[in-house]
């Protein structure tokens, strides 16, 4: 995987253009996580201490190409302030005379942020002479957004064959820690999926199967695997229609010499809300009205095992309801292994995914995994083997 860094780029100077995720989560007017500005510092920080005149731009919800106040970018422009210790200035518009003008005032080592880049029909659908105009405010372009990467957008995609395009270093960090887990891996490779519908992951999966040694299926996702072998699940979430696909899986998943891991016992309940009456029992003795919301113990227990004899983790979606306790106890306790056995140095471990890094979080071991992705859709898309244009422009 070849991309350009900014090793030896000389950016005294110049005007760059840093494409960033400032899609920040805002909860009441507040912003509720920082995360995404913290890990965009370092990029910003390296750029203004080397003298360029840093632009930052980004898109901000969805406003679909009209300018929607509550989706402006200027309350995040004065957090990222904040948080990387310096002066930040706001534009008005990402493009035209508001734009030109803001950047015409910054000197060597100043940043600005400019409007959201979806006030413009032309990003989505990454229309050339928006993307032209966007170019006509820099010399050089570095792409930090890896969790945009997926999207062709102008911001994202186009600008980068119009000028000199590099990957900055939060996007490096991800395709390094990516390329570690899954391209040139230590083996053994064992890869955890959850969610609620093999549906949705159906590409991830015909994909891991020939690159990893263990897969381990959790969720409810699970349910329908254990279905298609006949086993009752009750009334747990499977779904029946992928019935023939999930033995697709198994059979692809035999020829490749891929061990696929189901739970072997499930925590269940009658109703499914926090903390109602639950029994655990082996997946062959689920009662008929019964769910499947979490597996047990045994099955956690297994999955620990596993990790003493895999030198790498991939890790998408947890393996229960961990929303909904007391649903999250398998999923903590498998995090705080991986995180143990992360911190020993005998696993490499990159997980992503907006529930995995809550339910991380949540078990106190984000800070402990080798790397844990600030991407969604992009991540999920890298995991499934496609291109991402925003990569792939920076080859």
């Amino acid at each position: 995987m070849a991309f350009r860094t900014l090793d030896g780029v000389d950016v005294a100077g110049k005007r760059v253009l840093l494409r960033a995720d400032l899609n920040v989560p805002v909860h009441e007017g507040k912003i509720s996580d920082l995360t995404r500005l913290e890990r965009l510092c370092p990029t910003i920080r390296e750029l203004s201490d080397k003298g360029a005149r840093v632009i930052v731009c980004s898109h901000f919800g969805r406003p679909k190409g009209k300018r929607v106040p509550e989706m402006s970018l200027a309350p995040v422009a004065a957090a990222l302030a904040e948080v990387l210790g310096r002066r930040v200035s706001f534009a008005e518009d990402c493009i035209g005379v508001p734009a030109e003008q803001a950047i015409e005032a910054l000197q060597p080592g100043d940043v600005v942020v400019l409007e959201n880049t979806r006030y413009h029909q032309g990003e989505e659908a990454n229309d050339p002479a928006f993307a032209a105009k966007l170019a006509a405010l820099c010399d050089i372009f570095v792409n930090d957004a890896f969790s945009a990467a997926h999207r062709a957008h102008a911001s994202t995609e186009g600008v980068a064959h119009l000028r000199p395009a590099y990957a900055g270093r939060l996007m490096q960090a991800e395709l390094e820690a990516l390329e570690a887990a899954l391209l040139h891996p230590e083996r053994p490779v064992m890869a955890v999926v959850g969610g609620a519908k093999v549906s949705s992951k159906l590409d991830l999966l015909g994909n891991l199967v020939g690159r990893v040694d263990v897969l381990v299926i959790g969720g409810a996702m699970a349910n329908t695997f254990l279905a298609t072998q006949g086993i009752g699940v009750g009334k747990s979430l499977q779904e029946a229609e992928m019935h023939a696909t999930a033995l697709e899986i198994l059979g692809k998943a035999g020829q490749a010499g891929c061990e696929i891991v189901l739970p072997v016992d499930a925590v269940v309940a009658t109703e499914f809300k926090p903390n109602p009456a639950t029994q655990t029992v082996a997946v062959a003795a689920v009662p008929a009205d019964a769910m499947i919301l979490d597996v047990g113990p045994a099955s956690v227990a297994a999955l620990v095992a596993k990790l003493a004899s895999v030198k790498t983790l991939v890790w998408n979606g947890p393996l229960g309801a961990f929303e909904t306790p007391p649903f999250d106890a398998a999923t903590v306790a498998l995090a705080r292994a991986v995180a143990d056995a992360t911190q020993a140095g005998t696993l490499r471990s990159v997980a992503g995914g907006g529930d995995t890094v809550s339910a991380l979080h949540h078990a106190g071991v984000g800070e402990k995994m080798t790397y844990v992705s600030s991407a969604g859709g992009a991540f999920l898309e890298w995991l499934e083997g496609k291109t991402l244009p925003g990569v792939a422009a920076l080859g």
